[in-house]
């Protein structure tokens, strides 16, 4: 099957999100240190893609994720545990000729110097998935599909298919792409194509180090700029918080995205510029985080509230995660994040989250400092 037909895509869907990606199963360290030094490693999942569908189930959303595994006991570990977090894995592929990916790392900041990561993905069932090979009726069956650019960088087939789900075409769901710029992924290769994927799509995250580093660009304006198709551009500015350009595009958009396009998009061709700053956070691992902002943001689209809120709950979402020791946690209970979500410009400016601070009975002025 070299592609999906026009059409292809459900005029109903069960589905609230689809995400389509490598999972792998990670190696979190014992201790802080080399990995040389490290003794032991507690076993846990890691994939941008996966761990945006587990936060969406997670936090009530109905969420498929769509992949390829070995047909081993990692592949095992990583259906049934992404499973668990009330995930669709049924459109799942297991390759009896190719392994599941794993990689262990170092327990510091993926930006910090003395970080390590080592993977052994190379000829990993992921990397074969290919415009042939993939289930297209369960790709395209939500109101959203939620892609990345890891998975453009793992093989000339992957990348073949991410652009085969970015084309135009009838029915088709409205498209996330979070940029997800992994340097060591493109050695040797050219980077570029995620700006030409971040075009195709409808929705966008990108942060403003990626942009500089994958694309020279620099500056969320500059963003914009390359960036003129997609109806919603989020420009993730770390500490500085996050901006968002939102408002109809010229060009064809066609989706089956059920009333998600709706609430992604503005109300007039210009642009609306929404600023909306950071938490201030204790930080226990900044892993993870931003998958973690994707699934607030996508998941505050779907019950279409304003941009302000979007971004909020992306940065709640990411909070939860920034405050645990792993990729993936229980997010925040849906009232508890919208009150928080709902408060005025200076109490949301005098919020300070840490561990613990997800759990149901902990009022806004609890986690409040002055």
């Amino acid at each position: 099957m070299p592609g999906p037909a026009a059409g292809t895509a459900h005029a109903a869907t069960t589905t609230d999100v689809v995400c389509l990606g490598e999972s792998m199963v990670t190696f979190l360290p014992s201790q802080p240190g080399r990995l040389a030094d490290v003794p032991s490693f507690g076993r846990g999942i890691g994939g941008a893609e996966s761990n945006v569908a587990c936060a969406l189930a997670a936090a009530g959303h109905r969420a498929a994720w769509v992949g390829r595994v070995g047909a081993d006991g990692f592949g095992d570990h990583l259906v049934e545990t992404i499973a668990g977090y009330g995930v669709d894995t049924s459109a799942v592929r297991r390759d009896p000729g190719r392994p599941t990916g794993i990689y262990f790392r170092t327990a510091t900041d993926r930006g910090a110097g003395a970080h390590e990561v080592a993977y052994y993905r190379a000829g990993s069932a992921a990397s074969a998935m290919s415009p042939s090979n993939v289930p297209y009726g369960e790709v395209f069956a939500g109101r959203i599909l939620h892609l990345s650019g890891i998975t453009a960088a793992l093989s000339g087939d992957c990348l073949a298919l991410l652009r085969e789900l970015t084309a135009e075409r009838p029915g088709r769901p409205l498209v996330s792409f979070d940029v997800n710029h992994r340097p060591h992924l493109w050695r040797g290769g050219d980077a570029s194509v995620l700006l030409e994927l971040a075009r195709r799509s409808d929705l966008v995250f990108v942060g403003e180090d990626e942009a500089e580093e994958a694309w020279g660009i620099e500056g969320a304006e500059a963003i914009r700029a390359a960036l003129p198709e997609p109806s919603v551009v989020v420009v993730k500015r770390g500490s500085a918080g996050a901006t968002v350009f939102s408002g109809l595009r010229p060009g064809p958009r066609s989706s089956n995205a059920g009333g998600a396009e709706d609430a992604a998009a503005g109300t007039g061709s210009g642009d609306t510029v929404t600023h909306v700053p950071a938490l201030h956070v204790d930080v226990v691992a900044a892993v993870g985080a931003g998958d973690a902002f994707a699934a607030g943001f996508l998941s505050a689209t779907l019950r279409g509230l304003p941009v302000r809120d979007r971004v909020r709950h992306g940065h709640l979402m990411a909070a939860a995660v920034l405050t645990v020791p792993g990729d993936l946690t229980e997010p925040p209970a849906r009232d508890h994040a919208d009150r928080l979500a709902a408060l005025d410009d200076g109490a949301w400016g005098r919020l300070r989250l840490g561990p613990g601070w997800t759990a149901a009975d902990r009022a806004p002025e609890e986690v409040r400092t002055s």
